[in-house]
């Protein structure tokens, strides 16, 4: 199944909500009105759906547009564009690169490294796992379940061993048997930011130490379902991480699939990629023209 056939198929609640505006209804102020209040609805926030209404009406106005099928087409055009905020491909330009996956406890971060070693698997990248979330319990079990599954190897330590500790010895693991791509899972604990901003500040600098210049992407996974909580997440994790991405999980079955713009509009913050689904293949590279189309429910 295609990218645009599988978050079609996820975002069809978030997409019905939306196109019964589009339904042969005049471009009006009460077209407007109604469109507005949907795309909140749809968790795009009010800013970002303010914006959007805006811009809609002010291209129907200068493009003479008269039916909402015009309207619709151009408002999937500026949808697109607000999701165009930055590169959405991974920078893994020396052996090893560094992928830190950061995000709260419960948003699928670690189903997410898995599914993401996989595809890095399949695109010819040897990958190392490091279990450097030691303070959940069951969080480096879980992570070599998923290791086994993508066919990867996995560094870990016992449980509340330090983070960073556990990180040096992955990059230790990774130089010894050529790995292309350490990923990192780490700790999902927000409600001390001090504590989280001092743990992820240490294994910055050990792999800046022990991996100088090195690639180094930082993605920020965020549980579409949550909707304009997950915005919240992610300003807060912005503000003290330094994310370069977004994975945006569980957008399969949820009506509030509009959050994915309001991240990338409000946050200036691409996402990378988008889960949609239980399933090894399902985390998808993102493609922000074919979201706006399925968000839409334009035809492919």
């Amino acid at each position: 199944m295609s990218f645009f056939e599988k978050i079609k198929q996820g975002l069809s609640k978030t997409a019905s909500a939306i196109s019964d505006v589009f339904r042969g209804n005049p471009l009006d102020d009460d077209f407007y009105d109604e469109l507005e209040e949907r795309l909140i609805l749809s968790d795009m926030g009010v800013d970002t759906a303010v914006a959007a209404t805006d811009r809609l009406r002010d291209y129907v106005r200068r493009n003479h547009c008269k039916t909402d099928l015009e309207a619709r087409e151009a408002l999937c055009g500026i949808i697109a564009d607000m999701l165009s905020v930055g590169d959405t491909s991974l920078h893994l330009t020396t052996k090893p690169s560094v992928i830190l996956v950061i995000g709260v406890n419960g948003v699928g971060k670690t189903t997410s490294i898995g599914k993401l070693a996989n595809l890095l698997k399949q695109d010819g990248k040897k990958v190392l796992l490091c279990a450097a979330d030691t303070f959940r319990a069951a969080a480096a079990d879980q992570l070599e379940i998923w290791a086994d599954r993508a066919g990867c190897e996995i560094v870990r330590q016992n449980e509340g061993a330090d983070p960073a500790s556990v990180v040096y010895d992955a990059i230790s693991a990774a130089r010894s048997r050529g790995s292309d791509v350490i990923i990192c899972d780490t700790a999902g604990r927000l409600h001390n930011k001090a504590n989280l901003m001092s743990e992820l500040n240490k294994i910055s600098r050990i792999i800046d130490r022990e991996l100088p210049g090195c690639a180094k992407e930082v993605l920020l996974v965020l549980d579409g379902a949550t909707g304009q909580n997950g915005l919240i997440q992610a300003k807060q994790f912005s503000e003290i991480a330094g994310v370069t991405g977004m994975v945006l999980t569980k957008l399969d079955g949820t009506a509030k699939g509009g959050v994915v713009v309001a991240v990338a509009s409000e946050l200036g913050i691409p996402v990378k990629f988008i889960g949609v689904g239980e399933q090894m293949d399902d985390l998808m590279p993102f493609d922000g023209k074919q979201f706006a189309e399925a968000l839409l429910n334009e035809s492919n």
